[in-house]
């Protein structure tokens, strides 16, 4: 902690130096912050990280010119927790991005979910207001999707992208098909004005994403520091990938999205350059959880050597790849084996501002500008939770399993597998076992792929044993849970009840965003810009307490009242 206050202070000097160095013009600008952030991409999918087929040549470049961590974890194993994690800097199990409703069971923002993020959590956007940013979020939020869980209600000065992920076609009877929004106004669909054919792959949702980036970064770039969290969900199952990039992988269809990827991250560095900002900009790339491998092979990434993937608390789950840039900065070539959270950007972002996370509060996130700017090391711990439960800790080289589990045998028995191929005995259970008397701990750097546990009857068991217990008890004593967002469910809330007409969808485009037609002097990029459509309210969904109401409407009719009840939303296998 003595680093992190020290780095903190260092920081601050450099900023007040840099202003001698500005004379007249003012204060000096707190650098821009750009966070990429990954859907589903496996810590083995870069080049960097060992990936054969070598496709990711800007992200290798990226990683050669900065640092990259080979030991960077997410702080949850599903998607909306550990989105909710990085933007707040805190545990899933302090923000409420958890579910109570099983033990140790995985939650996410399903159109039918109730909770999303609650008011009392601050946010990295409305922190960062203090020093003058501007903040832009492009692509998926799933941080809830009712109206007081907008991303310009916490902080975001603009967005594009979707409060979902891009499931479907749904039939907009049942279901609708999810929207698409730029900031307050719903401009299209997934399927509808934003196609995705599930057949070939064919999207150009990465395209739009990239040019609203870039759109972005030449506005702000000379005016004010900006933070922009790029998500884009191209890696998720249903993978897709521009008509450019189709069949030009190696690695089949999730090759080609991770490719496209790749191409756009080149295109935002280098436009940083062009710009003259490059040493002003920090830039961070990593993932919201490891590889989904109950889409493998030809809808999921690799984990490399871990054991298990997506929705598991095994290295697979949630050990990310991870990179950070800063030329002029950050030295180039740069290895830290720093044990870093995707919660770290929180803090570190503030520290880069300049300022000091909420005091009011537990805040799990390091500054790691420590080990960015100095190659120091700090000693902390990594906890592994899955719903309401803590399943493992690694503090140093040593992992301790308190619970283990992959999926149930019901689903197992069904085809779906979180670990296919990788059957570990007594390791990678289908039952939850219970370890938390006799924890089994695994040395990740002679096991990274928890395969051999320590003999119980180990010195090197015992001890660490003792150093992990003594960390677990420490946490587990001033932990104060948040108010659970992921227990209820109600059809309600998708907004096709809200009205007795049915949904309000907006009208088919007769050419979609990227179908510019040959010749346009537009150009092919001009829908991608701002598609024109028909200017529309947000869907007008209930309310709290508005279940009520819409049930009691006399108009509702029959369809409706199976729905207007809270129900416990099931576990997942896919988020």
């Amino acid at each position: 902690m003595a680093a992190v206050v020290a780095a903190t202070r260092w920081w601050r000097l450099l900023l007040v130096l840099s202003a001698a160095g500005m004379g007249a013009s003012g204060a000096p600008q707190p650098p821009n912050i750009l966070l990429l952030l990954m859907d589903d991409m496996g810590w083995g999918d870069l080049g960097v990280y060992g990936e054969p087929s070598r496709e990711t040549p800007n992200l290798d470049r990226m990683a050669a010119e900065g640092m990259l961590f080979p030991n960077f974890y997410s702080a949850n194993p599903l998607c909306s927790p550990s989105r909710a994690a990085l933007l707040t800097g805190r545990l899933p199990i302090r923000n409420g991005f958890y579910t109570t409703n099983a033990h140790a069971r995985n939650a996410y923002t399903p159109q039918e979910i109730v909770g999303g993020i609650p008011d009392s959590e601050q946010l990295l956007p409305e922190l960062l207001k203090k020093a003058g940013y501007v903040s832009k979020i492009v692509g998926k939020w799933h941080l809830g999707h009712r109206p007081q869980f907008h991303p310009l209600k916490h902080g975001f000065d603009e967005w594009f992208g979707s409060p979902n992920c891009h499931f479907g076609p749904y039939d907009n009877k049942a279901r609708p098909n999810i929207p698409v929004y730029r900031d307050w106004e719903m401009v299209g669909r997934y399927y509808e004005e934003f196609p995705i054919n599930l057949k070939t792959g064919e999207a150009n949702l990465t395209q739009i994403y990239l040019q609203e980036a870039l759109d972005f970064i030449k506005r702000q770039a000379r005016h004010h520091p900006f933070f922009l969290y790029w998500a884009v969900d191209a890696t998720h199952a249903p993978v897709y990938a521009s008509k450019p990039f189709l069949g030009t992988s190696q690695r089949g269809r999730y090759g080609d999205a991770v490719r496209e990827i790749d191409d756009s991250v080149g295109k935002m560095l280098e436009l940083l350059h062009d710009l003259h900002v490059a040493d002003n900009t920090f830039v961070f790339f990593t993932s919201d959880n490891g590889a989904a491998l109950i889409s493998a092979p030809e809808q999921a990434g690799s984990n490399g050597p871990f054991l298990c993937g997506k929705q598991t608390t095994f290295e697979g789950g949630m050990r990310e790849p991870a990179l950070a840039w800063w030329p002029g900065h950050i030295a180039a070539g740069q290895v830290s084996h720093q044990l870093g959270s995707i919660m770290d950007l929180f803090t570190t972002s503030l520290a880069l501002a300049g300022l000091t996370p909420p005091r009011d509060r537990a805040i799990d996130g390091l500054n790691l500008l420590p080990a960015l700017l100095q190659g120091r090391l700090m000693d902390r711990p990594v906890f592994y939770y899955r719903g309401d439960t803590l399943m493992a800790t690694t503090l140093g080289q040593h992992k301790a399993h308190f619970w283990t589990w992959t999926n149930s045998w019901e689903n197992f028995r069904q085809g779906i597998d979180f670990c296919p191929g990788q059957n570990v005995s007594g390791v990678t259970t289908h039952s939850l076992e219970d370890h938390t008397k006799l924890p089994l701990i695994f040395h990740l750097g002679r096991d990274p792929g928890e395969r051999f546990p320590l003999s119980f009857a180990s010195a090197e068991y015992q001890e660490a044993l003792s150093r992990i217990t003594s960390v677990v008890q420490q946490h587990q004593e001033a932990l104060v849970p948040g108010q659970p967002q992921l227990n209820v469910c109600n059809w309600a809330v998708m907004g096709h009840l809200a009205g007795p007409e049915g949904p309000r969808l907006l009208p088919r485009r007769h050419r979609p965003p990227g179908a510019t037609p040959e010749g346009d002097p537009r150009g092919p990029h001009r829908l991608h810009r701002r598609p024109r459509l028909p200017r529309l309210p947000l869907w007008p969904l209930p309310g709290p307490g508005a279940w009520t109401g819409l049930c009691a409407h006399p108009k509702a009719g029959e369809a409706a009242r199976p729905h207007c009840v809270g129900l416990l939303c099931p576990g997942v296998r896919e988020g």
